[in-house]
């Protein structure tokens, strides 16, 4: 298990605290800037933080307090850098084979079981320039994997190639993952990247973590606003709690909702609430739904686009003084019912659906 805690003051600030079991995989999210890639700089070596430790498998590799602080060969850690960073004067075999230690060099084979792993055998005597960006990406992972590392970390490793090639390779180290016992740790910026590959997920913002948890805690059970904003999330409003017929509720302009989570709070605090655009249900026309009972609110299509078949329906509800829903259906679904701008559509905000926020 890979576990640390960072902190520093300069020249950027620095407070992070995550943990890696062996065999996960673990996103490190957040814009540009938020010291995703400094934390991976820590934990290979490169970069040394003012005060915290750093600890895998039970060793310590950092601790400022026990004077602890192993160099970058001392850690067994194999790294991929987003531009790969691979020898251009070299081939495919020497560039793995440098990252090769003394036991393993005598093996012969040992460079063509880790192009076998990355499928890239009959590779061996190309070099960087003849191969297409996520040929080199595979190179780069088998020289990370040729140190036998303890931990595998990756740079924003998808970002250098066409949306194509990153599917193929997407399904590639979902493949590989399976096959390595140890901590990943993958900066990126793309949050759905994140969900599809991850198995948990750590929010950075200006060097602080925010919130870590599996893709559906944080996308869809933020702690905070700031998280929420960080990931994207839509339909975020605030409210007022109220007791109502024996129940907390939403009030929220001239509604008043029924949520699954109320007993974390208390009567007439204040909450921001959110909901995936996926998770509201729309009143369909064709076949009326069993939920239309479920906090029905009404609105105005003022907005409706389609990508990769998913219909995304922008509404200004009706007694919310402008405020507005975004709504996500199949595209057929959209089609069937005919929705077209301007027109009055009903949709249910499903209770179960509905995440509360303090602040």
């Amino acid at each position: 298990m890979l576990k640390l805690n960072l902190q520093q003051r300069q020249p950027n600030t620095l407070n992070v605290d995550l943990e890696c079991q062996p065999g996960e995989l673990l996103a490190l999210v957040g814009p540009s800037g938020a010291g995703k890639s400094t934390v991976l700089r820590c934990i290979a070596g490169l970069q040394s933080p003012q005060q915290g430790f750093i600890e895998c498998h039970g060793t310590k590799w950092f601790d400022n307090i026990q004077s602890i602080n192993r160099t970058p060969q001392q850690r067994r850690v194999g790294m991929v850098f987003q531009n790969y960073a691979l020898f251009p004067h070299l081939s495919v075999r020497d560039n793995i084979q440098i990252a090769l230690d003394v036991e393993q060099q005598r093996d012969k084979y040992s460079v063509e079981k880790l192009l076998e792993k990355v499928n890239l055998s009959g590779f061996e005597q190309r070099y960087p320039s003849q191969l297409s960006g996520g040929q080199q990406q595979r190179v780069a992972i088998a020289r990370a994997l040729a140190r036998q590392p303890e931990v595998l970390l990756l740079d924003e490793p998808f970002s250098a190639v066409d949306k194509v090639t990153r599917r193929k390779l997407y399904l590639e180290l979902n493949s590989l993952r399976q096959d390595l016992a140890m901590p990943m740790i993958l900066v990126t910026h793309d949050l759905d990247e994140a969900a599809m590959l991850a198995d948990q997920i750590s929010v950075i913002h200006q060097g602080k973590t925010l919130q870590q948890g599996s893709p559906e805690q944080v996308l869809y059970h933020p702690n905070n606003t700031a998280v929420a904003k960080q990931v994207d999330a839509r339909n975020i409003h605030s409210g007022i709690l109220i007791e109502h017929e024996g129940q907390l509720k939403i009030q929220w302009h001239d509604y008043l909702f029924t949520v699954a989570e109320a007993d974390r709070f208390t009567k007439n605090q204040q909450i921001h609430w959110t909901i995936s655009p996926a998770k509201i249900l729309l009143h369909q026309r064709v076949r009326p739904s069993k939920g239309v009972h479920e906090n029905p609110v009404s609105g105005i299509i003022y907005n409706k686009m389609t990508l990769r078949g998913i219909t995304t329906i922008l509404m200004e509800i009706e007694n919310t003084n402008g405020q507005q829903l975004q709504m996500d259906l199949p595209e057929h679904v959209a089609n069937r019912n005919q929705l077209q701008l301007g027109e009055t559509i009903a949709v249910s905000l499903l209770a179960e659906a509905i995440h509360l926020m303090k602040d």
